[in-house]
């Protein structure tokens, strides 16, 4: 059976709710998956709190496992901390040079992450431009907001306004499946 890493931090590990098991995006995806009868297992390596830099320091032991598809979902603590944009996008770019280094097959999905819209400036226009930037110079399968249709919707969210609540990661696996799918069908028809 071929594996499904899905690299991120709380958003990914699914903070907040009763069953994370059952009920993170990549546990819905899972469920997805199967309903496809696709031979995928995913793997979730979310760790609440991570910031890119922190994602970089433990990429070197989820890489001794078998990564048929990568999924990368790490950023919003960077945004959340007040990083400048260019940490975030050299510590992202290590970490997808260390996954293709030692998995050159590897097929990699981009999700990306948006400060709100209220932010003003360069910082919130920085932020876009890392995961559009990322998508391209990788040639990644791109969601380019992990949270639309989420983000700022009380009902869909913690009350601490930053995490989903269980129908709202419903939402972002809706959102993620039809990129991910795409990516596994393809790999499949290739054989790859």
């Amino acid at each position: 059976m071929r594996e499904i890493i899905f690299f991120g931090d709380s958003l990914t590990a699914g903070y907040g709710l009763a069953s994370p098991s059952m009920e993170s995006f990549p546990a819905l995806l899972q469920e997805k998956i199967n309903k496809a009868g696709l031979a995928y297992k995913v793997i979730n390596s979310g760790v609440s709190g991570d910031t890119s830099a922190a994602g970089l320091s433990r990429i070197a032991g989820v890489l001794e496992r078998p990564i048929d598809v990568f999924v990368l979902e790490l950023g919003a603590n960077d945004m959340l901390r007040g990083l400048m944009p260019q940490s975030t996008l050299k510590n992202l770019q290590e970490i997808l040079n260390k996954v293709k280094a030692r998995h050159p097959e590897v097929k990699l999905l981009l999700l990306g992450m948006e400060l709100p819209a209220w932010v003003p400036g360069e910082r919130a226009q920085g932020f876009r431009e890392v995961y559009r930037k990322l998508a391209s110079d990788y040639d990644m399968a791109f969601v380019p907001f992990l949270l639309e249709g989420v983000a700022g919707m009380r009902h869909l969210n913690l009350v601490d306004g930053v995490h989903p609540v269980a129908e709202g990661y419903q939402i972002i696996a809706n959102t993620v499946w039809p990129v991910l799918r795409g990516l596994l069908t393809y790999t499949e028809e290739q054989g790859i």
